[in-house]
């Protein structure tokens, strides 16, 4: 742990504190608040809620979490299984609650460290801690994902997410139904203008086009196939939210909380069912499919009642 005097920016006066740290440190808000609760944040000297205004001229004293090592930390992960492996590639089941690699102000488990735990080595392109990741999952999305092993392999697998040949399949349940029952969301997303944390759709926003189409439909949701053309960060649940049907469970994004205490959903109802490449060295077309989990299971057996 160590300590951190940071004086109140001008353009984050009067913002929240959490919402303020969360901007200035990358932490998320949520974990901002829990500091707050626990005594680590002060205010010119004073222990302060998450909610406490800023001022001008004031100084925040913050008790920050030692950053984590760049190299991901051998951490056995239960419910992760290997949908594939050979030399250049592995293929995982990824489940919900874990990231695809370590990261600031995340301190639970992640891919990569799982990976280490069983002794699959992984290419050392790209950044220390996230060392052969071509595709990343939110951590609250389960399903299939991919990791290279070899140099060559991480080097075509880039390019191939980049020129759009890979096939990324979702299922996402969303709450009411959506008219058109197929179709195509093309709206460019950034960062969230005022949360850091969140995405948005925004002009000057990056590409961003999602093709879906409804699969079943229930009395509350409805349950889409996705098909991504660009991969952006939260594409799904930013642009189902954007047609004013957002993920059940997705609080970050407007989900109902009724509906998903209802469901007992604890995150999004996402899931990346299927991924379809080829293969880095072989050029062989390879598809790899991950079922529900049983958390996703019940939330669709309790919206399927009449």
């Amino acid at each position: 742990m160590s300590v951190r005097w940071l004086p109140v920016p001008d353009g984050l006066v009067g913002q929240r504190i959490d919402v303020a740290l969360a901007r200035m440190t990358g932490l998320s808000r949520s974990r901002v608040g829990t500091m707050c609760t626990e005594g680590r944040v002060r205010l010119d000297g004073v222990d302060v809620d998450k909610s406490a205004r800023l001022e001008t001229g004031a100084m925040i004293e913050v008790d920050l979490p030692d950053p984590r090592p760049a190299e991901p930390v051998a951490t056995p992960v239960a419910g992760l299984a290997l949908l594939y492996e050979d030399d250049d590639i592995v293929v995982v089941d990824k489940p919900a609650g874990v990231a695809a690699h370590p990261s600031v102000g995340w301190e639970g488990p992640d891919v990569l460290g799982a990976l280490k735990a069983m002794h699959v080595r992984v290419a050392t392109s790209g950044a220390a801690e996230r060392q052969g990741i071509v595709s990343r999952l939110d951590v609250g999305t389960s399903g299939v994902m991919i990791v290279a092993k070899g140099e060559r392999a991480y080097s075509v697998l880039k390019r191939a997410f980049r020129e759009h040949t890979v096939d990324k399949v979702y299922h996402a349940l969303v709450q009411g139904h959506l008219d058109p029952s197929s179709g195509t969301i093309d709206a460019p997303i950034g960062r969230h203008p005022g949360r850091e944390w969140k995405m948005a759709i925004i002009d000057g926003g990056r590409e961003s086009i999602t093709h879906y189409d409804v699969i079943e439909v229930m009395p509350r949701a409805c349950l889409v196939e996705v098909h991504l053309e660009t991969g952006r960060t939260h594409q799904i649940r930013v642009h189902m939210a954007a047609v004013g049907h957002p993920c059940v469970g997705d609080a970050t994004y407007g989900a109902d909380p009724a509906l998903s205490e209802q469901t007992g959903l604890a995150r999004q109802w996402l899931h990346a069912t299927e991924l379809s490449i080829n293969h880095p060295l072989t050029g062989e077309r390879m598809t790899f499919r991950s079922e529900y989990p049983a958390d996703l299971v019940h939330a669709l057996d309790v919206l399927r009642l009449p």
